[in-house]
C-alpha cells in the first residue's frame, strides 16, 4: 500500500513539474504547425487583377465593379449579352469564388456602354496603378452622363503610405485623371 502511495505521489510531482513544460511544448508544436500556413496565407494575397480573373473564370462576362472589403473581393459581372448579372465574392487569400446572387432578368440596353467599352476593369486598374503606385482597391463603372461626361471607370488605389488615391480612367482611351488624395480611413 505504501508503494502505491509513493508511486502516485511521484507521478503527481512529475505531472506538476512537467505539466507546464509539456503544455508549452504542445503549444509550440501547434503554433509551429499553423505559423507557416498563416504566413503563406498572408503572402498569397489575391490582387484586384487575380480577383477579376477568378470571377470571370467562374462567371464569364464583363466586370462592372470590384471592391475589396477585408478578406473578400466583391465582384459584379454582367454577361456579354447584357441579360444577366452576378454578384460574386472572391476570397482574398484563396481566390475561391462564391456566387452571392445571380439575376437573369436584366435589360441589355442598361449595360450597352459597359459592354462596348474599349477599356476593361482590369485595364483600368492597371492604368490607375501605373499613374499612382499602390494597390487597386476599388474599380467601378460610371456611366452617369448627368454631368455630360463620357463613361469612365472610378478607381481607388491604396498607396504604401496608407492614403487612398481616387482617379478616373477614360473607358475609350484609358487616360487617367486624378480626382483626389485622402487619408487612410478605410476598412481593411
Amino acid at each position: 500500500m505504501k508503494r502505491n502511495v509513493f508511486v502516485s505521489a511521484a507521478a503527481s510531482v512529475a505531472l506538476l513539474v512537467a505539466g507546464p513544460v509539456a503544455t508549452s511544448a504542445a503549444a509550440s508544436a501547434d503554433t509551429a504547425g499553423t505559423a507557416p500556413a498563416a504566413a503563406a496565407a498572408a503572402r498569397a494575397d489575391v490582387t484586384a487583377e487575380q480577383a477579376i480573373a477568378a470571377a470571370l473564370k467562374d462567371y464569364p462576362g464583363v466586370v462592372e465593379s470590384l471592391d475589396r472589403d477585408g478578406n473578400v473581393w466583391h465582384v459584379d459581372v454582367i454577361t456579354k449579352d447584357g441579360k444577366a448579372h452576378a454578384e460574386l465574392e472572391v476570397d482574398a487569400a484563396t481566390s475561391k469564388v462564391t456566387r452571392e446572387n445571380v439575376d437573369t432578368d436584366q435589360n441589355p440596353s442598361e449595360h450597352k456602354d459597359l459592354l462596348a467599352a474599349k477599356v476593361t476593369a482590369e485595364q483600368a486598374a492597371k492604368a490607375a496603378v501605373a499613374a499612382h503606385p499602390g494597390t487597386a482597391w476599388t474599380v467601378e463603372w460610371d456611366s452617369d452622363d448627368d454631368n455630360g461626361k463620357a463613361a469612365s471607370w472610378h478607381v481607388e488605389v491604396r498607396g504604401s503610405d496608407g492614403k487612398t488615391w481616387d482617379g478616373s480612367v477614360d473607358a475609350t482611351t484609358g487616360k487617367v485623371t486624378a480626382q483626389s488624395d485622402s487619408d487612410s480611413d478605410q476598412n481593411n
